[in-house]
């Protein structure tokens, strides 16, 4: 699935409106040490990473990308809220949707063109560094008939001057990993609704300070999750939600990809900061693919809650041996030591005693899979390949048909049967949905208490395996709220 992408940068002196919008406010203060002791340790783990010449968006490491203190448990604790819940808070109706994009590499070069294909939707203005790039994506703007969009590409920060616009109502991030938490942060403290590519950050108290931010500005803050979107995952999730598997009991989802030879590729990903962050965790460093279907299956924050997560890894011998086999000596690699597990397997339990296995690996030789999976009390559906099992269609242990079970498919496949661009069509059916969902001013199919939930894993996995496995407590982000059912992936076809 998507993996490339560019990132980053607080706004610290801008305020943000009031949450009741009468009187400037108070600028939210940064958790944890100072912005400029962060700097200084950026720059000190950057330099033992071999990061020195490599520009921010191509593998750089900006301030929030640097190895955080180590994490524990207490960064779990909620802060005090300062705003209100965002559950159930429509998007305010407007009759063009305005995007802002930020990184115009594999991920963001390729979206723009379904962001072009949406109806009431335009994009006003795209930011890169790599000037090659935005000159690129300005053509394709302009080639569909709009007008030529703002150009930001003076440097790694001047996505901050696109976020201050004010004819922009969302902001698209596809950078790297590394850039998404300020990005997402700068977009919100300007009044902007965010959607950002996977993971949305990389720390605890990034992913409560988003919550926070949400909540305070009354902007969304999104994961943009698109395997939620894939028809396998809508079909599973309009079956389970009609109770064809019973009482739901177990899930799986993972992101199994090779992903070495890209990961070796200066092209591909810009630089090493893709690889790179194998050497500064041992957890599972991508688990919104997997975690975020299944979540949606079960009703995760709409009656359920992910509350714990036990993690173990294989040992880091994967990329090593790769290196070993194809890159010369003198190549900068040599000088990386990897220490991600060559594949992580977590297990989530939920509140209502639920299990949810997770894995990642991105290192050794193996076919893709994001396993896909969900069982219940009359059955179960295992994806790649896809096949089901259910009571009383099927008997003597033998797998059904799960194209025979089409009549499920969720209403966005049935109304966009042959959906143009990647990953089979899921990546236009989020960018459809999420755009209609702004213009018809509704509620998001997902919201920042999912976005944080399926990201937690990140931290949180690197945590347990260094533990040996010990359970690690997932943060209830929405305070209590996940008790009430709401609705959520399985959405009603709007009226007109």
């Amino acid at each position: 699935m998507h993996e490339a992408r560019p990132e980053q940068h607080d706004d610290e002196n801008r305020r943000p409106a009031a949450p009741d919008g009468t009187e400037p406010a108070e600028a939210p203060r940064e958790n944890g040490p100072s912005r400029r002791s962060v700097l200084r340790t950026a720059t000190t783990a950057g330099a033992g990473l071999g990061l020195t010449g490599f520009a921010a968006f191509g593998g750089g490491t900006p301030a929030a990308a640097a190895p955080a203190p180590e994490a524990t448990p207490d960064t779990a604790a909620a802060p005090k809220r300062r705003g209100k819940t965002m559950i159930g808070v429509p998007f305010e109706g407007r009759s063009t949707v305005r995007v802002g994009i930020v990184g115009l590499g594999n991920r963001g070069g390729s979206m723009i063109d379904l962001f072009l294909a949406v109806p009431n939707t335009r994009v006003v203005a795209i930011c890169d560094p790599v000037k090659e790039k935005t000159a690129r994506a300005a053509k394709k703007v302009t080639d569909a008939g709009q007008p030529a969009p703002a150009v930001y590409a003076k440097g790694d920060h001047d996505f901050e001057n696109l976020c201050k616009r004010g004819d922009i109502d969302f902001v698209y991030v596809a950078t790297p990993w590394d850039w998404h938490f300020e990005m997402a942060k700068t977009a919100l403290l300007n009044g902007k609704h965010v959607g950002v590519e996977c993971p949305i950050a990389l720390r605890l108290d990034q992913l409560w300070e988003l919550v926070d931010l949400s909540e305070y500005t009354r902007k969304h803050c999104l994961q943009l999750e698109n395997c939620c979107y894939g028809r396998n995952e809508m079909r599973v999730l309009r079956m389970a939600h009609a109770g064809l598997f019973g009482d739901l009991l177990h899930g799986a989802g993972a992101y199994n990809h090779d992903l070495r030879g890209l990961m070796f590729d200066p092209d591909y990903y810009e630089g090493p900061w893709r690889r790179l962050w194998h050497t500064r965790l041992r957890g599972d460093l991508y688990p919104n693919h997997g975690f975020g279907p299944v979540a949606n299956y079960m009703d995760v924050n709409r009656g359920d809650r992910a509350v714990r997560i036990s993690s173990f890894g294989t040992p880091s011998l994967g990329l090593a041996a790769y290196r070993k086999a194809h890159m010369p000596a003198g190549d900068p690699s040599w000088k990386e030591t990897y220490i991600e597990s060559d594949r992580t397997i977590s297990l989530v339990q939920t509140a209502k005693g639920r299990v949810i296995r997770l894995e990642h690996d991105v290192s050794t030789p193996h076919p893709y899979s994001r396993i896909n999976s969900l069982g219940g009390t009359k059955g179960v559906f295992e994806d790649y390949p896809e096949r089901i099992y259910l009571e009383p269609d099927h008997s003597n242990d033998q797998w059904g048909d799960f194209g025979a079970y089409a009549e499920w498919d969720h209403w966005l496949w049935k109304e966009h049967a042959n959906p143009p661009g990647g990953h089979g069509g899921m990546d236009y059916m989020l960018v459809f949905r999420l755009t209609q969902c702004m213009h018809l001013g509704l509620v998001p199919d997902f919201d920042v208490y999912d976005a944080a939930t399926w990201t937690s894993p990140v931290p949180l996995s690197d945590l347990s395996i260094k533990a040996q496995g010990k359970p690690m407590e997932i943060p209830d982000f929405t305070r209590g709220d996940w008790k009430k059912a709401r609705p959520g992936m399985d959405s009603a076809k709007p009226e007109g």
